[in-house]
């Protein structure tokens, strides 16, 4: 792992993270921390690298001491998703290579049945950053290109604590537009 690329994200986001703000707000100025030090995909060994081919693989980069905020590096390789879920606290991604697409989702009410809609969709290429906070943070991720992809992602939370920054997994039924 490059230390000195994962060394001036953390300086970086502690700055960022440290300031006394809303979660929205945090996950932007989050977000400009990890926009102007996005590591290379050799901040991770290539063990790392391999991936899984069950699942994404989450790797523990970095956990404040006092449980501020964590970075982990998630590996993807083609077509593996997320569930559909929201998070415990801010959360801010950076695609270090490949590409990912999230689509977010509200939650609706139609004739007294409740469902989750399509509020965005996005593709995220290599370089792409951006932040969610709760509420409103329902999505799902997936790789969407046809190779490993690998991103950065920056929790608000102590993960080697908690385990993982999901809060609920949701399993609704799906309205697309």
């Amino acid at each position: 792992m490059s230390a000195n690329q994962l060394d001036d994200l953390v300086a970086s986001v502690r700055a960022a993270a440290s300031r006394v703000c809303p979660p929205e707000r945090t996950a932007e100025l989050v977000a400009a921390a990890l926009r102007a030090n996005l590591p290379s995909r050799e901040i991770l060994t290539p063990e790392q690298l391999a991936g899984d081919p069950d699942s994404y693989v989450q790797h523990v980069l970095h956990v404040e001491p006092d449980g501020l905020f964590s970075i982990v590096a998630l590996v993807w390789r083609p077509g593996q998703v997320t569930p559909i879920h929201d998070h415990l606290c801010w959360c801010v991604v950076g695609v270090v290579d490949g590409v990912e697409s999230e689509v977010r989702y509200e939650i609706t009410d139609r004739d007294g049945d409740v469902f989750l809609a399509q509020a965005e969709v996005t593709e995220n290429p290599t370089g792409s950053v951006c932040g969610i906070a709760p509420p409103g943070d329902i999505h799902e991720v997936r790789n969407a290109g046809t190779a490993t992809a690998i991103s950065i992602h920056i929790y608000g939370a102590d993960i080697s604590r908690v385990g993982t920054s999901i809060r609920r997994r949701y399993q609704l039924p799906v309205l697309v537009a």
